[in-house]
């Protein structure tokens, strides 16, 4: 089956046919009415203005004395004046004034005749038949008892006016040509501009389709064109922005994946050359003690791992279910505290409560703990020799809980980053044994979120970091 190929028309000239077909079809349409309106309005006037004066005659004939044609004469030159003739006429038809000696009869067709027989008038607007000349006529009854003794038919020739309606009709000629050549004229200014605009989107959607997202499409014209180039350069400015996430958390991934990859075999390394050592009994009794602590704390290492990534999806998949109560502050910054003290000596540094014994905070018991670990770890590894506050304070409307240290601080540029998931604020930091894997943060705000508080940072680079939790009441 052949396939029907299909004729190719630039935009440009379809616009350009289109405008000048409409302008042809308007001036013509409105030359036709416009001219045949005219002409009725003419022969109209002519009409009323014969049947005017045959109104004037036939009156005339009933009152003057029969035979006396003096008047006849004087309506005669009243009427030569105005280029009109008038024809008396029997109810046989012959002529009785003025004598024509070509033609005693006078011309009307026979439907003409059968209805001045009626008594009705009869008028035709434009004759070019009868009388060697284009004229108007109209013949009126001359009526007696109900019987038609005679008539009058009046005769104009139109030549003037069919003049007037032909230059009517010239002047609309020219008016057309001189204004289809200006709606040419202008509708190649304004087509190719128009294509010009287009043409610009095309380019840039030809641009973004390549990968180039750099694009800015000119808007000058508010109109649907101009909405369009700037909802397109917002597009693009999304695409952009979205293009560049992509990167960004691509590089992310694969450093995720190599972190990962690094953690994961080093603990799994020890743990299998522990093992394989005291399987074998290369290593000596009196370490083996050593050996499975080391065992241990290595595993529990990978269960971290598993457990915060477990976490982090059970978060974004909305699967993470909280039981809020009413839980006392002051109390849970005493657990973290015990939990983390030794790593804090460690490092040097001192953990610090400062607070009301009557604080509580509407959270789930788990996730709090959960939420102040990381953060009290993550000031823990970037803290050294120095001091941990953890606060505790609440208004009408909110628990405020407040965790501030005295470390190394973040990097104005670094704080908004710090939030996302495998985001590492230092990379030295894959060497220690806690919040190794750049998502601690990261779950940390999606928890507080999922208790519909918020979570900010402040920080000075040199001089500390604080953050601050604002948990609605119950």
């Amino acid at each position: 089956m052949k396939r029907q190929r299909v004729m190719k028309i630039k935009y440009f000239y379809q616009l350009l046919i289109s405008h000048v077909s409409i302008l042809i079809l308007a001036f013509l349409l409105l030359s036709l009415l416009f001219s045949q309106f005219v002409e009725n309005y003419i022969f109209e006037n002519k009409v009323d203005e014969l049947n005017s004066y045959g109104e004037r005659i036939l009156t005339d004939l009933t009152v003057r004395i029969e035979g006396n044609e003096e008047f006849l004469t004087e309506y005669s030159q009243l009427l030569d004046a105005r280029n009109i003739k008038y024809i008396l006429f029997d109810n046989k038809g012959r002529v009785l004034y003025p004598e024509l000696k070509s033609d005693p009869m006078i011309q009307l067709t026979k439907a003409e005749w059968e209805e001045i027989s009626k008594g009705n008038r009869v008028s035709v607007k434009h004759d070019i038949k009868r009388f060697d000349q284009e004229v108007t006529l109209v013949a009126l009854p001359y009526m007696q008892g109900g019987r038609l003794i005679g008539g009058v038919l009046l005769l104009s020739p139109i030549t003037g006016a069919m003049e007037v309606v032909s230059q009517l009709n010239r002047f609309l000629l020219y008016t057309i040509i001189i204004s289809l050549t200006a709606t040419i004229l202008l509708s190649l200014v304004l087509s190719k501009n128009l294509i010009k605009r287009i043409t610009d989107l095309r380019n840039a959607a030809s641009m973004i389709s390549s990968g180039n997202y750099d694009v800015n499409v000119p808007y000058t014209y508010m109109d649907e064109i101009g909405d369009l180039a700037k909802d397109f350069n917002e597009m693009a400015a999304k695409l952009k922005e979205s293009n560049e996430e992509i990167k960004r958390l691509e590089n992310r991934r694969r450093k995720f994946i190599a972190d990962v990859s690094h953690e994961l075999r080093t603990p799994l390394t020890t743990i299998s050359g522990l093992a394989e050592g005291i399987k074998d009994g290369w290593i000596p009794e009196k370490e083996k003690a050593k050996g499975m602590v080391l065992i241990d704390r290595e595993a529990k290492r990978l269960i971290r791992l598993v457990n915060e990534n477990l976490d982090y999806e059970k978060i974004r998949s909305n699967q993470l279910q909280l039981n809020k109560m009413d839980i006392n502050l002051m109390e849970a910054l005493e657990i973290v505290k015990e939990q983390l003290e030794i790593q804090a000596e460690e490092k040097g540094n001192r953990i610090y409560i400062e607070g009301d014994e009557d604080i509580s905070v509407y959270a789930d018991y788990d996730r709090l703990i959960q939420i102040l670990m990381n953060i009290v770890k993550n000031s823990i590894q970037f803290t050294e020799n120095g001091r941990i506050f953890l606060r505790g304070n609440e208004s009408p409307n909110e628990t405020i809980i407040e965790i501030e240290d005295t470390g190394i601080g973040i990097d104005p540029q670094e704080i908004e980053s710090i939030w996302l998931r495998f985001y590492k604020a230092d990379l030295s930091r894959t060497n220690h044994s806690f919040g190794e894997f750049g998502i601690g943060l990261s779950i940390v705000k999606q928890l507080v979120q999922l208790h519909d508080g918020k979570i900010t940072v402040s920080s000075e680079k040199g001089k500390g970091t604080k953050f601050t939790i604002r948990v609605p009441r119950a």
